[in-house]
């Protein structure tokens, strides 16, 4: 099966801080899976290193803003776009994602306070994800994706 993996778990230096969070749990994944890289935040045009970024609610739903009050949003939006289109392309019907960031957070987000504090919440690329119909997980949550024995590929 096609698995849609954010890259940063996959040893890419793609983060804000411009390091990877590699995870060999994720990695194992390889074996018998074909693992698709993402990451929604370049894909939306944003650099490597950038500005940590955070979700924001707002009236009309949720903005992202950089850790200097910049709105970033349109680019994590266009990113989510990006991602979902990918997944569609690869046939993707499932995604592990980095927890906790605004971005691929499935589970858990920053609560835009910029002083580490986490609340339940997806970022964009996993709510547009979810809503075209992609299971999604964060690494710490594995166990929680129907994986089929044997080689799908």
């Amino acid at each position: 099966m096609n698995i849609l993996v954010s890259a940063c778990l996959l040893g890419e230096p793609c983060r804000y801080d411009g390091r990877a969070k590699p995870c060999a749990a994720v990695q194992a994944l390889a074996k018998q899976h074909r693992l698709v890289p993402v990451c929604p935040e370049v894909l939306g045009g944003l650099s490597t290193p950038r500005l940590p970024s955070e979700l924001q609610p707002t009236e009309a739903g949720v903005r992202v803003v950089n850790a200097e009050g910049g709105d970033v949003t349109t680019a994590f939006e266009r990113g989510a776009d990006i991602a979902c289109r990918l997944a569609e392309d690869e046939g993707c019907t499932m995604a592990v994602l980095k927890s906790g960031s605004p971005s691929c957070g499935s589970e858990t987000v920053y609560d835009g306070t910029f002083t580490g504090r986490l609340r339940r919440g997806e970022g964009v690329a996993a709510a547009r994800l979810r809503e075209q119909g992609v299971t999604v997980v964060d690494e710490e949550h594995l166990g929680a994706l129907p994986l089929e024995n044997g080689n799908d590929r």
